[in-house]
């Protein structure tokens, strides 16, 4: 008599967890894998730092020597003035460029400061060294990279970029404009490069946005201004606060009630 065929469980399929049917499931895995390991790590809250994948070491306005110095400098402060389990992590992309160098800085203090968010991508992306293995995560989905950016963060600095970088700082400003987001120093960093490319004082007179949007963020020119910017007014993230309160609608208002740390 033969053998019965041997029988396969739904979650050992492969085929049907990559399949459209599924997408769903690996987005929710996108939501829950991370969640649980940050958490395990002791992860509440970063700096995130945004900026072009292709600028290299050396280039001509400073920008990577600028970033390594920013994050350096927020590093070296945050081990000095929090817990362990109470720092600021410095979070990127997780790839070349303006990443790469935020982390160098990170990593001149504590490697183990660096939070990388890869997007698996045909080009350009790839993981920095500098982010340890149980730091660093791969996303499929931008969405879902994206929300974990926002919601672990409570500061953002902006280095000159193209479009994924001009895609991650108006999804910021949005939501922190409409409340959805908790309230943190948002830094533009590189007053040439952002006074030229973005008008946003042709928004406020075109009446597309509020002349008080443009208090949303600060245009800076260098690591010192960015550091008293960044370092004076963080606070716990959006998911630190919505744990806290277990309610989301509450953490806009709970963030603006708290002390600068």
């Amino acid at each position: 008599m033969k053998n019965p065929p041997k029988m396969m469980k739904a979650y050992d399929n492969s085929t049907f967890l990559h399949s459209d049917g599924a997408r769903m499931l690996r987005i929710q895995a996108e939501y829950m894998e991370p969640d649980q390991r940050l958490q395990r790590n002791g992860i509440k809250h970063t700096v995130i730092f945004f900026g072009s994948a292709r600028i290299r070491p050396g280039d001509k306005p400073g920008y990577y020597a600028a970033a390594a110095g920013l994050a350096e400098k927020l590093a070296a402060w945050t081990v000095q003035e929090h817990a362990p389990d109470e720092r600021y992590h410095i979070c990127t992309g997780g790839g070349p460029g303006i990443m790469q160098a935020a982390h160098e800085g990170a990593a001149r203090v504590d490697k183990k400061l660096n939070i990388g968010l890869n997007i698996s991508l045909p080009f350009e992306q790839h993981l920095n060294p500098c982010v340890e293995p149980d730091h660093a995560f791969e996303f499929h989905y931008f969405f879902m990279r994206k929300f974990w950016f926002v919601n672990l963060s409570a500061a953002a600095v902006i280095f000159p970029g193209g479009f994924g970088t001009f895609d991650e700082l108006f999804e910021l400003l949005t939501l922190t404009q409409t409340g959805k987001s908790a309230p943190m120093p948002i830094v533009l960093y590189g007053k040439s490069f952002w006074t030229r490319v973005l008008n946003f004082q042709a928004l406020v007179e075109e009446g597309l946005i509020s002349a008080e949007d443009l208090q949303l963020f600060t245009i800076v020119d260098s690591i010192d201004e960015a550091f008293t910017i960044v370092s004076g007014g963080l606070g716990r993230s959006h998911s630190e606060l919505a744990r806290a309160e277990g309610n989301e609608s509450e953490v806009m208002t709970k963030r603006d009630e708290e002390p600068n740390t």
